[in-house]
Order: structure tokens, then sequence, then C-alpha cells
């Protein structure tokens, strides 16, 4: 289970108006998309980036997948984030994007053996090389 800072996340919301929100706070259709909120908030108090840096990488990730075609209805407004989130950590140096597919795929092989409703747990075969 993903545990978020409420003011964290009020703060979030402050600076990143696009967060999809009701009275209570930040709206997740899933638990992945809770995990990449609460990762992004993890990095932003660590200062790996500001929010004005993050909201015009957001905004970039967005815009380049609607000229890719994405419908842009909200449903895959955390595929962007996450795609952001990637962008900003392999460009500040904190993983490149072999480490980052590497655990991609880990997760991958996890999610393909755990079963619904428990939790993915990475073991070391599920790091094996993808190239």
């Amino acid at each position: 289970m993903t545990s978020i800072d409420p003011a964290a996340a009020q703060s979030a919301t402050q600076a990143i108006p696009s967060i999809p929100c009701d009275s209570e706070g930040p709206v997740f259709r899933e638990p992945w998309e809770a995990q990449a909120f609460a990762m992004t908030l993890a990095l932003y108090d660590r200062g790996l980036f500001t929010w004005p840096e993050w909201a015009e990488t957001l905004s970039a990730e967005i815009k380049r997948a609607q000229a890719a075609g994405d419908p842009d209805t909200g449903e895959t407004y955390y595929r962007h984030w996450l795609n952001a989130l990637e962008r900003l950590v392999s460009d500040k140096g904190v993983a490149d994007a072999k480490t980052l597919k590497r655990y991609f795929h880990a997760w991958d092989n996890a999610a393909d053996r755990t079963p619904h409703g428990k939790p993915i747990e990475l073991q070391p075969h599920d790091f094996h090389d993808h190239d």
C-alpha cells in the first residue's frame, strides 16, 4: 500500500493544477498511479527537481503523446506522469535508460507471477539481462 503525505500531496496539486483531484485530494485509478505520484513527491522532497521543472517535463510528455495520437481523455495522464518521472531521473543522472529498462522488465516479470491482489515482490531472478 502506498502512503502519501496529505500536505505534500496538497503542495503538489497546487503547483501542478492538472493533477486529477476530488475534494479529498489526488485521485488514482490504479495502485501504480499512486506509487508513481508518491515517488515523484519523494524525489521532489529530496531536491531532484522543482515543481516548475516537473510541470515543464510533464507538459512536454503530454504534448509528445498527443502528437503521437494520444486522445487526451485523461485515462493516460499517469502514463505521461511516469514517462516524465523516468525522463527526469535519467536527465538528472540518477539512473540511465538501461537501468530503468532493467527495472521495468524486473517488475513485469514479478507482476506476471504474482497472484492478483498480492503485493509484487522483486527477486534476484527478475533482473536477468534484457537487451
